[in-house]
């Protein structure tokens, strides 16, 4: 199967088909999926397959990515467009974009939206971007390698408090605090630049009966070190109004969240935008006061038991989704 070849087994790629099909619908020969987080082009390649008249924009800061997922779609001809940015930088782009799917946002606003966050498998794979722990690597850990700071920038410049609360907020890291301590009298000896020391001294500073639960006691500071170096809580956090505001009366936009940080930002938002503002007990919405989207999950959904068994990695996953309502002001259309 294609998707088992590049490595990548998109997580839950039937529901977010079903998820998006009434917008893909609604839109018809001028619907245009974003799929903010393409890496390898997984859940891309299934919504061309499967939606015969969607146009999908593929978004990526990783130009590794960028250049297998075009290798890879190449058969569905302009159908398929790129985009590399950050996920939450994509209004100017895709504006700017020239095509038959650009054309079609610009006309119509788009039609659904996709972002699968966190690391992909793709990016665990790849040896040599140092995001896996269980191999020797360089502590780069950037998603794009134009950007200037690495995990070892990190854990070499960083004081001792911003690294505590770093492993403390991004990982759940029990011992933060033993943790940057240890790291901060290693580097003075030398500065950290490959994992598998990093690791010896996670190995070293946690206490062994701490390390016999929980998985693998490097796990949760190199989830943290990965989120502070491509800033992926504060990109989330942008992508919600970003898309949000892109999407055409009807279009819906769906969040996978595999961390709990994640999953709080996106509820949080969501809840802001369906929620209407007119104050309790009155009968009906206030002009301007009713919310402009609507949920298209109840709370969040996982993914079922024997999907997971398949594929692990969808064990984690929370799925959220909305629609943007038509506006009820002087019936006007909004996002498009």
């Amino acid at each position: 199967m294609a998707t088992e070849d590049h490595g990548h087994v998109p997580v839950m790629r039937d529901r977010m088909a079903e998820l998006l099909a009434p917008a893909v619908e609604a839109f018809g020969d001028t619907a245009v999926i974003v799929d903010g987080t393409l890496g390898a082009g997984g859940h891309t390649e299934h919504f061309l397959e499967v939606f015969p008249n969607v146009r999908v924009i593929g978004v990526d800061r990783d130009p590794q990515a960028l250049a297998i997922a075009l290798n890879r779609l190449a058969r569905f001809g302009d159908r398929f467009s790129s985009v590399q940015a950050r996920f939450d930088r994509i209004t100017e782009p895709i504006a700017a974009g020239v095509g038959p799917a650009f054309d079609a946002v610009r006309e119509s606003g788009v039609a659904g939206a996709l972002f699968d966050l966190g690391v992909s498998s793709m990016q665990l794979d790849q040896e040599e971007r140092g995001f896996a722990y269980k191999v020797d690597a360089p502590l780069d850990m950037r998603m794009d390698p134009t950007t200037e700071v690495t995990a070892a920038d990190i854990l070499n410049t960083y004081s001792h408090g911003d690294i505590a609360r770093i492993l403390k907020t991004y990982g759940d890291e029990r011992f933060a605090g033993k943790i940057a301590s240890a790291v901060v009298k290693e580097r003075e000896r030398e500065p950290f630049s490959r994992s598998a020391r990093l690791v010896e001294l996670l190995y070293n500073t946690i206490p062994a009966a701490s390390r016999r639960t929980g998985g693998h006691p490097a796990k949760r500071t190199f989830q943290a070190l990965r989120v502070e170096v491509n800033r992926e809580l504060e990109a989330v956090e942008n992508a919600v109004p970003v898309i949000t505001e892109m999407l055409g009366v009807g279009g819906r936009a769906v969040f996978m969240s595999y961390q709990s940080l994640e999953d709080k930002i996106v509820k949080s938002a969501f809840a802001e935008l369906t929620t209407s503002k007119t104050p309790p007990g009155l009968p009906m919405d206030l002009p301007g006061t009713a919310p402009k989207f609507a949920a298209i999950t109840h709370s969040a959904e996982k993914a079922p038991e024997a999907e997971i068994e398949r594929n692990p990695r969808a064990a984690p996953v929370r799925v959220r989704g909305i629609e943007k309502l038509a506006s009820t002001n002087d019936n006007q259309t909004e996002g498009q």
